[in-house]
Formats: structure tokens, C-alpha cells, sequence
């Protein structure tokens, strides 16, 4: 199972791409909302999360990922409950995904040391320990993926497909899809 955290103020496009590619590609996804099942984006658009963060389940957890947009990264860094889970996961060596401001969230729980990221623009400083490369639009680096923005989303969709299904995959819907990378 990918869980997909929802925090008030989300990124929509960082979410429901990630959602809607994998699923396309056959990958079991929840949308886990924190605070509640009623979760609203950064541009007013109002989502129904399949779950409530206590909901997740690190015995069946595929990767955990985390979309930017600075309200949803704040509500997520804000729920203990979310970074006992990020910090249980990484200790199980679960995969861990964050695009845009979202990587913010590893680097405040001390999970990005050493490794290589990409992040939105501007905010390499908030990206303690990490490698980051702001001109990359998917960075992968082991069981850690990382997005650079809005822009980047159906690309860091189709990172997470392949690294989870294969690059056959991964391209097979990239071409359903029309989408020119």
C-alpha cells in the first residue's frame, strides 16, 4: 500500500497525479488526511482522504509520500502522530517520497544526511545534511525519491511507478497518458 499524506493547504497537483498514475499503473494508494478525511488544498480544492493518518499501516506500507505545498508540509510537521510514522517507516526501511517543500518534512526528522535530493527552488537552505540539486526534476537516491515542484509532478508520478513497478511500467502508462518528457 502508498500512502499519500494530506495536510490542510496541500499541493493538489503534487497529490493527485501521484494518486492517479499509480493507480493507473495497478499500485494500491490511500489517501491518508491529517486531522481528518476532509482535506483542503492550497487552491481551495477539497479532497476525501480514504483514511485518517492513524489509519496507516506500516506492515503493508510500499512508500510513504509526502506532496509540497507549504500548509500541507506545515500540518504534516505540526502532527506528531505524522512524523512518528515517517520516523517509524524510515527505520524500517520503507520508502520514502517528498516533492516540492515536502522533503522539508525528512530534513526537520534529520532523514535527508548524506543523501541526494532535489526540493522547490529556494529552499536548499531548509534542506539540512542533503545533497541537493535543484535542477533535476526527480532525484532518486536508493529508497529516497524526491520531486522538484508543480512542474515536476507527473514526472515524480511516473519516478515513483517505475521504482515501484518497473520502468516497462512506468513508460507503458507514460505513453497512454500522451506525456512527452
Amino acid at each position: 500500500m502508498i500512502y499519500i499524506l494530506l495536510g490542510q493547504g496541500f499541493e493538489e497537483i503534487e497529490a493527485l497525479s501521484v494518486c492517479d498514475i499509480l493507480r493507473r499503473g495497478g499500485v494500491e494508494v490511500k489517501l491518508a488526511g491529517v486531522g481528518g478525511l476532509k482535506i483542503t488544498g492550497g487552491h481551495g480544492i477539497t479532497v476525501s482522504a480514504d483514511i485518517d493518518v492513524s489509519g496507516i499501516d506500516l506492515d503493508v506500507a510500499r512508500m510513504l509520500v509526502i506532496p509540497g505545498g507549504m500548509g500541507g508540509v506545515e500540518s504534516i510537521e505540526r502532527s506528531h502522530e505524522c512524523s512518528d510514522i515517517i520516523k517509524k517507516a524510515a527505520m524500517r526501511n520503507t520508502p520514502l517520497a517528498a516533492i516540492c517543500a515536502g522533503p522539508r518534512v525528512l530534513a526537520r526528522l534529520s532523514l535527508l544526511k548524506g543523501k541526494k535530493i532535489t526540493c522547490y527552488p529556494g529552499m536548499e537552505n531548509e534542506m539540512t545534511g542533503a545533497l541537493v540539486d535543484t535542477a533535476k526534476a526527480t532525484v532518486t537516491d536508493g529508497s529516497l525519491i524526491t520531486g522538484r515542484g508543480p512542474g515536476a509532478a507527473f514526472d515524480f508520478a511516473l519516478e515513483l511507478l517505475g521504482y515501484l513497478k518497473g520502468q516497462a511500467a512506468a513508460e507503458k502508462i507514460r505513453l497512454g497518458m500522451h506525456y512527452e518528457r
